[in-house]
């Protein structure tokens, strides 16, 4: 019967863990700190109360008062603290201080990931962590109960409960899996299988690990107790809490000195006060060595951690930002210096063979001379297209080509095609009216030079989202294959386009010839673990990690591309493989509106891609066709930088990926409105100048309306109404204040502009750039100018996290001084300065670039280039094709 209550309550205990473990984000810190403490008073109860104690005998030992006081009062401290039926409790209370003190370090770590305010999630994961706390008290006690006979312990009964236990909690697991695996395919499950082989190795891995732990506590329980176990158990999981965060690269969250010893001396004095108490009162005389040697190794980590906690680097003499902004310069002037380095077509020759180790393509000579009568800035530096082509490299041409009729004759394939015969190109009928003016976007693009091209069909993606995810295994293998080329000799060299090009090609009209497609569709659930992570190099957090905790920030995954809280450089924070938690932190990761994804590598051009997607990048019809244009008017001019509004601005729709069961909470559009307006129950950690020196920086952990109620930080964030793209739509009103659409030159009054992506890239980045204001950008999609453009030169990159963003708006926007009745009229007026020269200086730089370097006709010279490349790669005789220079 006991053991039967005991097994109903490991159940309950196992299904709220279940709950909690899904609503991380609106779980508190925990009360698990507090189980040696409720267990110290079931000790006290059960043993304590009614124990003899020997009544405390004051000694003379000195005879000057002073040192008598002294000795008389550490002795009588002593002895209550070791010998009175109140030691356990003392103990373990220190021990939980320690634990509570911890559990706060996470405080300026809080996820953007929401918890919403309508649906008072933080209530009832409260309701559900004190139930765990009490739950596993009881649960602990039980089982110490059922293995006693009076206050011994019985072999016995022992094993009896522990085959008993393990056998129903076996029974319990099965019918969990049992059920879940019914549920499974339940549509607010679907994509987020808790059976899957990610979830199933974390699970085998963490149960391993249950089961050393509970193998080990039924070991030593008869020599320690319950509360011993606690107590121990206790003091190394605050360590190790501790010592992580004390040993995190980042310098936040920011943790005095002294705030760092206090749980450490905390949790050291109670595990040392209830070894101590066992020393001396002369319990289990058999562990007095083992006794004492536990002793000073907790003394010993104690010693190691305090080392940390002096050496850790917690105030900044330089803003990270100034020092961003100085790498961003350097790091431009290298790039200048590398992308136009020919000044005659013979240059440009040689630097080509140089580069990529092959002849350039037939009509080089047409390109270059193309590129330099428009002022191109960039002559060499078109790696993005040797890095999108590479691997095509190692199939056939004739194979290419097959591939291109297939995919443009289906469909369901949501591909249109353009026909380029004899200088001419044709779109493909059919393609969706929706999607029309793509594909004749990209026609219009390539008019200038389209005589120059050679006969050949191409396919364009007609989705926002990308296509193409060939995992990390085939894409190395054709990457390898294509490695072994070798660049033939130029007396070899074709240097004109097989004559019977056009007749290799199938007819891609009409448009629905077949039904074969590559494409998988895994729209409307999770996409990182089949496909997006499988880009990845198996040793890569992405393949060999999942993250559960979307309460806290990744510190791990922030590390490799940040300075704190900043992000080095955009393209290298937009890099899944070091990310695991992106996974739920991105719209087309977690519930893409569309994902028809192939896993072999097909001919598909997309306007942007994830890094790590083999889809080919050309010039985004949407800004070429000016469907959003920096165009400033009268009525909405576009200031100078100071004269703008000191505020950041952004209105959006949810357009980045479908919401039914609450997927909007990990969106960064949503993410971004919520932090802004909403987070009234999360910390942020702001980097600010101290208050005794204004050189001189450190994270201040403050409640998440702090910035703009007390920072004064100001915002012009809005959700566009209406809520799109949502099962739950109702619940994302009640949750945000929206607002209707504003004219799109608006913009121009803001001093700071902010950038999303959305389904797919977002396109305001250009128009931003050639605007006076700031763009501050995040997000995770790569397109065909990134490689030329500057993180902390031309814009500011903000990580997707949006962890940073208020200490980088403080930065730029300033801070102003607290005001009080008695404060001090010759005091500074601003606690951080605005750095409103960096602000501009970084504005004009990224309108100048754009100006010169991101016009449209560069767009037109990258696909130039890049269909010069592409004629080649689909010609039979491609091996010995090239220019000659």
């Amino acid at each position: 019967m006991k053991l039967g209550l005991l097994l109903g309550l490991c159940g309950l205990r196992i299904e709220s863990f279940r709950e909690v473990t899904q609503n991380t984000e609106c779980a508190p810190a925990g009360y698990a700190y507090a189980i040696p403490f409720v267990i110290s008073i079931y000790d006290y109860w059960r043993n304590q109360r009614l124990r003899q104690v020997d009544r405390y005998v004051p000694t003379q030992r000195f005879e000057k008062l002073p040192l008598q006081v002294v000795y008389s009062v550490s002795r009588r401290c002593l002895y209550y603290l070791t010998q009175s039926r109140f030691r356990g409790l003392t103990a373990a209370a220190f021990l939980s201080v320690g634990a509570l003190l911890t559990s706060s370090f996470s405080a300026g770590i809080r996820s953007t990931y929401i918890c919403p305010i309508v649906l008072h999630g933080a209530s009832r994961l409260r309701s559900y962590k004190l139930f765990n706390l009490l739950a596993d008290s009881v649960i602990l006690i039980s089982i110490t109960e059922l293995c006693r006979v009076g206050t011994q312990f019985d072999d016995v009964r022992r094993k009896r409960t522990l085959t008993f236990l393990g056998a129903g909690l076996l029974g319990l697991s099965l019918g969990s899996i049992i059920f879940y695996w019914v549920t499974d395919s339940s549509p607010e499950l679907a994509g987020q299988s808790m059976l899957d082989l990610e979830y199933s190795r974390g699970a085998f891995s963490q149960s391993v690990l249950v089961l050393i732990l509970v193998l080990s506590a039924w070991h030593m329980l008869p020599h320690f107790d319950l509360l011993g176990l606690s107590i121990i158990g206790g003091f190394v999981v605050v360590y190790f809490s501790t010592l992580s965060v004390l040993t995190e690269q980042l310098p936040f969250p920011f943790i005095s000195l002294t705030y760092a010893v206090l749980p450490l001396a905390a949790s050291l004095t109670g595990a040392i006060l209830f070894l101590l108490a066992r020393v001396v009162h002369g319990e289990e005389p058999k562990l007095y060595r083992t006794n004492v040697a536990i002793q000073i190794l907790f003394a010993v980590m104690c010693g190691v951690s305090l080392v940390f906690a002096v050496s850790k680097h917690r105030l900044a003499d330089i803003h990270p930002i100034e020092s961003l902004i100085n790498d961003g310069k350097f790091q431009h002037d290298n790039y200048l210096a590398q992308a136009s380095r020919s000044k005659t077509l013979g240059d440009a020759v040689t630097e080509y063979r140089r580069r990529y180790n092959q002849h350039p393509p037939p009509g080089f000579d047409k390109w270059y001379q193309y590129a330099t009568s428009r002022s191109s800035a960039v002559i060499d530096d078109f790696d993005q297209i040797y890095h999108d082509l590479h691997p095509f490299r190692a199939l056939a041409p004739e194979h290419i080509r097959a591939m291109t009729h297939e995919l443009a004759t289906n469909p369901f394939n949501d591909l249109g095609g353009i026909i380029i015969r004899n200088g001419t190109a044709m779109v493909q009928e059919g393609i969706k009216p929706t999607h029309a003016w793509m594909v004749a976007g990209a026609v219009d693009m390539m008019k200038n030079f389209i005589k120059y091209l050679p006969d050949m069909d191409l396919v364009f993606n007609l989705n926002d989202e990308p296509r193409v995810a060939v995992p990390w295994e085939k894409i190395s293998t054709l990457n390898r294959q294509t490695e072994m080329q070798e660049m033939i000799p130029k007396e070899r060299m074709v240097q004109a386009w097989s004559t019977d090009r056009g007749d290799g090609w199938g007819p891609i009209e009409p448009a629905d010839q077949t039904n074969i497609t590559v494409f998988t569709d895994g729209a409307w659930r999770g996409v990182f673990d089949p496909y997006v992570s499988a880009v990845c190099p198996p040793s890569s957090n992405a393949r060999s990690q999942r993250i559960w905790n979307r309460r806290e920030t990744c510190l791990s995954c922030v590390a490799p591309h940040s300075m704190g809280q900043f992000p080095l450089d955009f393209n290298v924070a937009s890099e899944i493989c070091h990310q695991p938690d992106l996974a739920f932190l991105h719209g087309l990761l977690i519930s893409p509106a569309s994902f028809k994804v192939s896993q072999e590598l097909i001919p598909v051009f997309s306007q942007s891609a994830l890094t790590g997607f083999n889809d080919i990048l050309f010039p985004s019809p949407w800004n070429y066709i000016d469907k959003v244009k920096y165009q400033p008017t009268h009525e909405h001019p576009d200031p100078e930088y100071t004269h703008k509004e000191n505020s950041l601005y952004w209105l959006g729709s949810t357009s980045e990926g479908v919401s039914r069961f609450g997927e909007w909470k990990g969106m960064p559009r949503q993410r971004f409105a919520h932090l802004i307006n909403n987070n009234t129950n999360n910390q942020v950690s702001v980097l600010l100048p101290t208050d005794s020196n204004e050189n001189s920086f450190r994270y201040e952990i403050m409640d998440g309306n702090a910035p703009t109620s007390d920072l004064g930080l100001q915002t012009a964030v809005h959700i566009a109404d209406p809520i799109i793209r949502c099962g739950d739509c109702d619940e994302q009103a009640s949750e945000f204040a929206t607002a209707g659409w504003a004219d799109f030159q608006a913009h121009w009054s803001h001093r700071f502009l902010f950038d999303l992506d959305g389904a797919g890239f977002s396109g305001r980045f250009l128009p931003f750039l050639h605007s006076r204001s700031l763009p501050l950008r995040t997000g995770l999609f790569r397109q065909w100018f990134d490689s030329r453009v500057t993180s902390w030169l031309h814009f500011v990159p903000v990580d997707i996290r949006l962890h940073g963003l208020w200490s980088t708006l403080a930065y730029f926007a300033g801070v102003p001084a607290a005001a009080s009745e008695d404060s001090d009229p010759d005091a500074p007026q601003m606690r951080m300065k605005a750095h409103d020269q960096e602000g501009k200086w970084i504005a004009e730089e990224g309108r100048k670039w754009a100006s010169t370097a991101l016009r449209k006709e560069d767009m037109e010279i990258y696909f130039f280039r890049l269909l010069l490349e592409w004629g080649r790669l689909t010609d039979d005789q491609r091996d010995v094709l090239g220019f000659g220079g």
